[in-house]
């Protein structure tokens, strides 16, 4: 039996183990306190092997848990603090550069331009291919219109 158990918290805490090394790689998976637990309980099963099935192992696993959420939580906010949506005023995409990734027809707006990482609806005087370079001269609502450079 101890056999068993040995080998159950052992796996308990290489599966926590993966769990962690996961989260780290791409923080806020938030796997972290799974694999706390997971961890907890495999400590239990190999340290004190028939504590895992009293009514104690809820209670020693919370105990030790929930001061872990905490900590992980002040560190995903100290790692990632709270900011405002950046956002885009077409007025200021005036004299930007970009790239057109559907080609531009004059006087209509299903042509596409890359500013950056960000796509826009847009027109110009002439017809531009896919692939060239453009400027943009003026912005109306939700589309711009570009001139090609040359």
């Amino acid at each position: 039996m101890k056999t068993i158990m040995r080998t159950y918290g052992i796996l308990l805490i290489a599966i926590g183990i993966i769990l962690a090394i996961f989260e780290a790689l791409d923080p806020g998976f938030f796997i972290a306190i799974p694999a706390g637990v997971l961890i907890t309980l495999g400590f239990i099963t190999l340290l004190y092997p028939g504590q895992l099935y009293t009514i104690w192992t809820p209670l020693i696993v919370a105990l030790i848990v929930i001061p872990l959420m905490f900590l992980s939580m002040k560190y995903y906010q100290y790692i990632s603090p709270p900011t405002k949506p950046t956002t885009t005023m077409t007025t200021s995409l005036k004299g930007q550069e970009g790239k057109v990734v559907k080609e531009i027809d004059p006087d209509d707006i299903s042509g596409k331009v890359r500013v950056g990482s960000k796509y826009w609806s847009a027109t110009a005087d002439e017809r531009i291919e896919e692939g060239a370079k453009v400027k943009i001269t003026e912005a109306k609502g939700v589309h711009v219109v570009v001139k090609k450079i040359e």
